[in-house]
C-alpha cells in the first residue's frame, strides 16, 4: 500500500514538473519583418496563444520593444543580410528552445512601370520579397525539419494576379506562389507542413515604407510615359490608410496554420467580398485563357466536371 502511494506520489510530481515545463516551453516560432504592422500583430497574437515568439527587425529600438512582451525576444534579422541570418540562427540555436514554425513575412512594396523601373529597384523588391524568405528557409530548414515543424509566408492577393505599374511587387508574389509549390512538395518528405498567406488590402505601413524607400533612391528627374499613371497611383498610395481593415484576420491565419490538425496550403485572407471575388474570378479567368482554342481544350461540361472531382477531392482530405 505504501509502495502504492509512493508510486502515485511520483506520478503526480512527474506530471507537475512536465505540466511546468511546458508552460515555461512553449513551441518555438520566428517571425520575419516583425517591427509593425502584419508582422507585429502576427508576432503579438502568437506569443498571446501561447508560442514564444522570435521577432525579426532590423532597428535596435524596434528589437527592444518587441522583447518587451514576455513571449517575445526581439531579434535583429535583415532578410537581406547573410551573416545576420547565420547569427539569428545561432542565437536561437543557443536558446535551446528548438523551432517549430517559421514565417516569412518580411517585405516591401515598390510600383514602377516594368519598362522603365531601374534594375536596382528590381533587385531591391526581388531581394527582399523572393531572395529573403529563400535566405532564411534556407538557414533555418535544419531546425524546423527536426522538430517536423510549419513554414508559411505571407504572400498577397498581388500573387495571383497583378496590373500596370505593379509588376515589380506582382512578379516577386508570383514567385512565392512558385515557391511555396516547390517547398511544399519537398518538405513533404520531411513531415513538414508548408503554407501561403495571401492578404488583399488591410492596415500595415508597407505603403509608407515604400514611399520613404523611394525618397532615399537616387531616382532623379525622369521623363516617363506613364507620368498620370504614376501620378495617380502615388496619390492613392499616400492617402491615410487608417480607414483600411483592422490585420487581425491575417494573424489568425498563421495562428490556424500553426496549430490547424490539418492545415490549409493556401489561406486567402481578405477584408471585403469584392476583393474574395476578384481573387476568384482573376485565377479563373487564366483557366478559360489556358483552356483557350487549342487541342486538348476542354468542353464546359468537362471543365465542370474536373471542378466537381477536385471538390470531391477537397471535402474527402478535409
Amino acid at each position: 500500500m505504501r509502495i502504492a502511494f509512493v508510486l502515485i506520489a511520483l506520478f503526480a510530481l512527474t506530471t507537475t514538473y512536465a505540466d511546468d515545463h511546458n508552460a515555461v516551453s512553449p513551441r518555438a516560432v520566428l517571425v520575419t519583418g516583425a517591427s509593425s504592422g502584419i508582422g507585429q500583430r502576427i508576432a503579438t497574437t502568437l506569443a498571446e496563444q501561447g508560442f514564444y515568439v522570435y521577432a525579426g527587425a532590423r532597428k535596435a529600438r524596434d528589437i527592444e520593444a518587441l522583447s518587451a512582451h514576455p513571449r517575445v525576444e526581439g531579434i535583429r534579422l535583415d532578410v537581406t543580410r547573410q551573416e545576420e541570418i547565420d547569427a539569428a540562427v545561432a542565437t536561437i540555436r543557443e536558446r535551446g528552445r528548438g523551432l517549430y514554425g517559421l514565417v516569412n513575412n518580411a517585405g516591401v512594396f515598390l510600383f514602377d512601370p516594368l519598362i522603365e523601373v531601374s534594375e536596382a529597384d528590381m533587385q531591391f523588391i526581388m531581394d527582399v520579397n523572393v531572395m529573403g524568405p529563400y535566405r532564411v528557409t534556407k538557414a533555418f530548414a535544419p531546425l524546423i525539419i527536426a522538430s517536423e515543424g510549419r513554414i508559411t509566408s505571407t504572400g498577397s492577393v498581388a500573387g495571383l494576379f497583378s496590373a500596370a505599374l505593379f509588376g515589380p511587387y506582382g512578379m516577386s508574389k508570383h514567385a512565392m506562389e512558385a515557391y511555396t509549390d516547390a517547398l511544399a512538395g519537398e518538405m513533404a518528405k520531411f513531415d513538414v507542413d508548408v503554407s501561403i498567406v495571401e492578404p488583399g488590402n488591410f492596415r500595415s505601413n508597407i505603403m509608407k515604407n515604400m514611399h520613404r524607400r523611394l525618397e532615399q533612391l537616387d531616382r532623379g528627374e525622369r521623363t516617363s510615359a506613364f507620368r498620370e499613371e504614376i501620378a495617380r497611383f502615388a496619390s492613392f498610395t499616400q492617402q491615410d490608410r487608417s480607414h483600411h481593415a483592422d490585420p487581425q484576420p491575417v494573424a489568425d491565419a498563421v495562428l490556424d496554420f500553426l496549430t490547424a490538425e490539418d492545415p490549409k496550403m493556401r489561406y486567402l485572407v481578405v477584408p471585403n467580398e469584392r476583393e474574395a471575388t476578384l481573387a476568384i474570378s482573376r485565377s479563373l479567368a487564366k483557366v478559360l485563357e489556358l483552356n483557350g482554342d487549342h487541342r486538348f481544350a476542354k468542353t464546359r461540361d468537362e471543365l465542370v466536371t474536373i471542378l466537381d472531382d477536385l471538390l470531391d477531392a477537397k471535402a474527402v482530405i478535409r
